[in-house]
């Protein structure tokens, strides 16, 4: 089980790390239009994003 949390903690770094990589501009730019959400509205974008990786990890598990 930790092999696996550590795998997929290792991916998870790898994809993070891909856009600031190939498109810093863009990647700096998203964070400028992410300062001017609301609380609210970062909540909803991070539980959209928990709830897709939940339904994901159904499907492939």
């Amino acid at each position: 089980m930790t092999d696996s949390l550590l795998l997929a903690l290792a991916l998870m770094l790898v994809l993070e790390g891909l856009l600031p990589f190939v498109a810093p501009a863009t990647w700096r730019e998203t964070f400028r239009r992410l300062i001017r959400f609301t609380d609210g509205q970062i909540r909803f974008v991070g539980l959209t994003s928990m709830l897709i990786g939940l339904v994901l990890l159904m499907i492939f598990r």
